[in-house]
């Protein structure tokens, strides 16, 4: 059986999608905070558990009969290392031999402040003796397009990456990729960089937008303190302090891939700018 922690969430789900596409629904397990919300996964086949990062006492049973675990990094900034030990060390006792992770494009050199927690996940899931896939996914499209209804009220998007290239991908590529690992064998202790094909800077999103919508839409660059000072009016000032320092980040490079092993994965090109911004106006997303 094959078990997705995180199945409610929106990366989850579009995992979910993915492996039903080739695997029948009742080996798939979705792992979740709250059952009741899954009710949608229930009534398609699929095998609904709880397990609660911060109980672990829920996590031995979510993980009885799986060989196989997609672990979705957790939410809880600051918590999150403990969390995801507590997830492996229970799927290792129950039995699972393969557990894939969803970590942070070049964890292992990156400077950003969010890399921290993943760099300690991904040394605590090798150590662990259990097969292992480390799914470095790099920035999602929908952390941008989020903004989009935003920008054109204001006439322009804001941030700090400056002309930093970022080399995204929608959460439906990052979701397919973690089906073919979880579903295929030879990705058996491997480090996958997965990220888009064709980066951008924020200032091409803007013209994507402008040209789509008709309508005049900039890019203002700020420094990290302005932006960080304006973005904590909208999310918990820890979120503010991890986007404006990815942001920075961003301006020197380290959201930008070129090894294209996301779409070799997938077997085609990733989600490219402008058809995510064409999916972001017909169904505005919600930030990853």
């Amino acid at each position: 059986m094959i078990a997705v922690t995180g199945a409610t969430g929106h990366l989850g789900r579009l995992v979910i999608d993915e492996l039903l596409k080739t695997t029948q629904a009742n080996i798939i397990i979705a792992a979740v905070r709250t059952p009741a919300k899954a009710t949608g996964l229930a009534d398609r086949g699929v095998q609904v558990r709880e397990a609660d990062y911060s109980r672990p006492e829920t996590l031995a049973k979510a993980c009885d009969g799986a060989s196989r675990l997609l672990l979705i990094s957790g939410t809880e900034v600051g918590k999150r290392e403990a969390q995801h030990k507590a997830v492996i060390d229970a799927a290792k006792a129950a039995g699972v031999t393969f557990i894939a992770y969803t970590s942070l494009l070049h964890c292992d050199t990156s400077p950003l402040a969010l890399a921290e927690e993943h760099l300690a996940t991904e040394q605590y899931l090798v150590a662990s003796g259990v097969s292992y896939s480390l799914l470095r996914n790099g920035w999602y499209f929908e952390n941008q397009t989020a903004t989009i209804s935003m920008a054109l009220q204001k006439g322009a998007f804001i941030g700090a990456s400056g002309e930093g290239r970022i080399a995204a991908a929608s959460r439906s590529d990052y979701a397919a990729a973690a089906a073919t690992v979880l579903t295929s064998n030879g990705y058996e202790n491997s480090v996958l960089e997965l990220a888009g094909d064709e980066p951008y800077a924020r200032a091409e999103l803007a013209k994507e937008v402008s040209e789509q919508t008709g309508e005049v839409v900039g890019y203002h660059n700020l420094s990290e303190a302005e932006y960080e000072k304006i973005l904590s009016g909208f999310v918990p000032a820890v979120f503010a302090h991890l986007i404006a320092d990815a942001e920075v980040h961003a301006a020197q490079g380290w959201l930008d891939d070129n090894s294209h092993t996301l779409s070799r994965l997938l077997g085609r090109p990733t989600t490219s700018l402008g058809e995510a911004v064409q999916s972001a106006l017909r169904t505005p997303p919600a930030a990853h």
